[in-house]
């Protein structure tokens, strides 16, 4: 036994003769070479200065799963140090959020999207008029999209873009026939001195004066609406392309008596009969008679107080169907010819109106 014991003892101090015997000796199941790396590890080790690194260290022999287990556990001290350089060699965005009250920057020219349409210009012009939605969006206060290509995206129609761009460069007008899209448009972006421009050319100048005239028939709006559902719901009954429906425009009441309440769509009024003669006896004295009248149309525009005429009004039916998409053709068919009270008849205008669905 103590000769055994000083050989194994020899051939673990004995330099490379003692590790060539000792595979022979040996009753291990790791290879000859795997056997020789480990013991050269611990022979290394013995003359590293303390404290040692942590190594991690797997055989895939068996019998050694054991081990791996401890390996493993010493390499997981490291892990938070290995996930962060593994994270900055990657690419990876850090983890740290952005000061608060910092800003994102934009290159002087600016390449957008706006809605499928593409636009080059300066930062510089979008941010011309500080009350802008344009000039708050590219102040870096706020996240704008950028679309495959890395162009700033816009959700909004660019058929009008180019317009809006021109005006803050050059201070340009679009073109008469554009400036209801782009006033819509400058609306959205809330450009005011734009807006101030458009409102002083035709034809939104022309559209603020009738608007005006308008104002004086507050049920023009639903007037409006009956005409259509009429038309539409008449259609569908007959199914046929058009429909036709009797409306009544008239700009003032004919005068009946002192005493006339006129509506909206009727002509009400009261009229108190004197009293009888003497003798035979007659009619108490001070009675009083109560008068409504109803054209028979569908609709009654009417009446108001204002230089513009039936024709006029005429003119803005037809033209409001029209941006509806609806189209509408009118005629005089004659008057309201309903007797009223003793020598006295209605005489509204009636026209005709003649809605085409298809």
């Amino acid at each position: 036994m103590q000769q055994n014991g000083a050989s194994s003892s020899n051939g673990s101090e004995g330099g490379c003769g003692g590790e060539r015997q000792s595979p022979s000796r040996s009753p291990l199941l790791l290879p000859t070479a795997a056997t020789t790396r480990v013991r050269r590890f611990i022979q290394e080790r013995r003359t590293l200065p303390l404290p040692l690194p942590k190594v991690m260290v797997v055989f895939s022999a068996a019998g050694d799963a054991d081990k791996s287990g401890d390996a493993m556990a010493t390499a997981d001290d490291d892990d938070s140090e290995k996930s962060v350089a593994t994270g900055v060699a990657r690419g990876m965005p850090s983890r740290c959020p952005l000061k608060v009250g910092q800003e994102q920057e934009f290159p002087e020219v600016i390449s957008l999207n706006v809605g499928g349409s593409h636009f080059t210009t300066r930062l510089s012009t979008l941010r011309r008029y500080e009350d802008t939605m344009l000039s708050a969006m590219f102040s870096g206060r706020h996240h704008i999209p950028r679309d495959a290509d890395g162009r700033f995206f816009i959700d909004r129609d660019g058929a009008y873009f180019g317009d809006i761009l021109n005006f803050l460069r050059e201070g340009e007008l679009p073109r008469r026939e554009r400036v209801r899209g782009v006033h819509r448009e400058a609306q959205y972006y809330s450009i005011a001195p734009l807006l101030e421009r458009l409102e002083d050319t035709q034809p939104l100048t022309g559209e603020k004066v009738r608007q005006a005239f308008l104002d004086l028939l507050p049920y023009y709006k639903d007037n409006l609406e009956r005409i259509v559902e009429i038309a539409k719901l008449r259609a569908t009954q007959k199914k046929a392309r058009f429909a036709k429906l009797k409306v009544c425009v008239y700009k003032e009441e004919m005068p009946i008596t002192p005493y006339e309440r006129p509506l909206f769509n009727s002509l009400r009024f009261e009229r108190a009969d004197g009293g009888g003669g003497g003798g035979g006896g007659g009619a108490s004295s001070g009675e009083v008679k109560l008068f409504e009248h109803h054209c028979e149309v569908d609709v009654t525009f009417g009446p108001w107080e204002a230089v513009a005429d039936v024709y006029d009004l005429l003119h803005c039916i037809v033209g409001d169907l029209s941006q509806r998409g609806i189209a509408a053709e009118q005629q005089c068919i004659g008057v309201c010819d309903k007797h009223l009270i003793n020598h006295y008849y209605c005489k509204r205008p009636i026209y005709e109106f003649k809605i085409t669905w298809w």
